[in-house]
């Protein structure tokens, strides 16, 4: 499950990344890139653990994932940006 803060909790579609998922459900999110180069749907990590399908190149801090290129390997909170 995805919670969103400020929206709703989600159910993750395991062929798709974060993003996708978000979309999916119509909850607003900024992209450009959809591959970690941007780092415009840079998005606070509040609990649980994500894994990159490829390794961002996008400054993120050690609490900020990036949507477009993750998907979360357990429950996850997130806000996002």
């Amino acid at each position: 499950m995805v919670s969103i803060k400020d929206h709703k909790t989600v159910q993750h579609t395991a062929s798709k990344t974060l993003l996708e998922t978000i979309e999916l459900h119509q909850i607003e999110v900024q992209y450009h890139c959809r591959e970690g180069y941007c780092g415009a749907c840079r998005s606070k990590l509040i609990c649980g653990k994500v894994e990159y399908t490829t390794d961002p190149l996008a400054f993120i801090d050690d609490d900020e994932i990036l949507p477009c290129c993750c998907i979360p390997i357990s429950n996850i909170e997130i806000k996002l940006g």
